[in-house]
């Protein structure tokens, strides 16, 4: 019967670490296959790489020759001014929706808001992006007098609402990781339950609480079709938070299937993809960065 049950153990540690070893492999099969096609730009068709991420002159020649301009700075900039707004949105409704739930009032917030909360995590992105164009994109019209609703303004909003669910996920579990003994020895002190929250339990969970913060950072950059659908995918770059413009994400979707195999225009578009890998790549970096500092205070 031991003997058995070792070889279970045995067998079930082999299939773990297979994988495991598969995801990894995986990743950095992704990662080569990014950086293969996506240094194309700057190795078979010359540009640099300040052209790409700075420059706003965007009209690749879509063919083996090149020649053309491949800025990618108006795609840039719509992800950073989207993705950002989305997350000064998203944030404080975030985190007051995580205090709610552990520590206003936990089983109001168990048998409600929780479920609420998993409900945003499974609803299609095409879903958020059909209600954005079609009740958003009018409202902001209408609101704002403009003659088309599509905006920074909308994307960011669309973009908050569905980053919303996993911030307020990470952060409730890191606020109800911290000790029960540090609220009660704040109450044995005479403090208030705000002062509590906020001068006890938000600075010892504040490393948890970041992690979440950078991983709705990373949803929403890689987010393509429910911004696609409201932010306008105007090659220009926006004079205000009311003006389209376009992303990333969006300029991917869109024209990818368009577009000569091996041309430049084609290698531009997977350069794009590659930025975005990068960027993914970093966000994981500094949630490790965030969980080895927290380890050390600990």
């Amino acid at each position: 019967m031991k003997k058995s049950t070792m070889v279970q153990d045995n067998a079930f540690r082999y299939v773990v670490s297979v994988g495991a070893l598969l995801m990894i492999g995986i990743t950095f099969a992704i990662g080569a296959f990014l950086l293969w096609r996506g240094s194309a730009t700057f190795t078979q068709y010359g540009h640099s790489v300040m052209e790409f991420l700075f420059s706003t002159a965007w009209a690749p020649a879509d063919d083996t020759v090149g020649g053309g301009k491949v800025g990618a700075g108006i795609f840039i900039i719509g992800s950073l001014i989207s993705c950002g707004l989305a997350l000064l949105i998203s944030t404080p409704f975030s985190i007051g929706a995580a205090l709610f739930m552990t520590e206003i009032s936990p089983r109001l917030g168990k048998t409600l808001l929780q479920p609420t909360v998993e409900i945003f995590v499974g609803i299609p992105s095409v879903v958020y992006g059909w209600l954005g164009l079609t009740i958003l994109v009018p409202w902001i019209k209408e609101v704002f007098n403009l003659q088309f609703g599509f905006s920074v303004l909308a994307a960011a909003i669309v973009l908050a609402v569905m980053i919303f669910p996993t911030i307020t996920s990470i952060a409730a579990d890191a606020i109800q990781s911290v000790p029960k003994s540090f609220r009660q020895a704040g109450y044995g002190l005479g403090a208030t339950r705000w002062q509590v929250i906020y001068q006890i339990v938000l600075p010892s969970a504040k490393s948890g609480i970041m992690t979440g913060i950078v991983l709705g950072l990373a949803r929403a950059f890689g987010e393509a079709l429910a911004v696609a659908m409201v932010i306008g995918k105007t090659k220009a770059l926006p004079d205000s938070l009311l003006a389209p413009t376009t992303n990333l994400t969006s300029a991917i979707a869109s024209d990818m299937g368009g577009a000569m195999e091996g041309s430049e225009y084609n290698m531009a578009l997977w350069t794009m993809a590659l930025l975005l890998f990068i960027i993914s790549a970093l966000c994981i970096v500094t949630i490790h960065a965030l969980g080895k500092k927290e380890s050390i205070h600990d």
